[in-house]
């Protein structure tokens, strides 16, 4: 289960299929060292972007 406090890092290494949503939600920094660190949380405020809906996408 995916949650808003789970490190974009971890996220992908347990789901690596997971990248493509979110790329396709906006999180283009998905390489970038220092966005693996920020939770789900953080990165969907950075860019704007609704957690909630997001998490449910993800655990669909």
């Amino acid at each position: 289960m995916i949650e808003k406090t789970m490190k974009i890092g971890e996220l992908l290494e347990k789901y690596p299929e997971k990248a493509e949503i979110l790329l396709n939600a906006g999180m283009h920094c998905l390489g970038c060292p220092a966005s693996r660190e920020e939770t789900l949380e953080e990165a969907c405020d950075v860019h704007g972007i609704e957690v909630e809906e997001l998490i449910q996408e993800l655990n669909a």
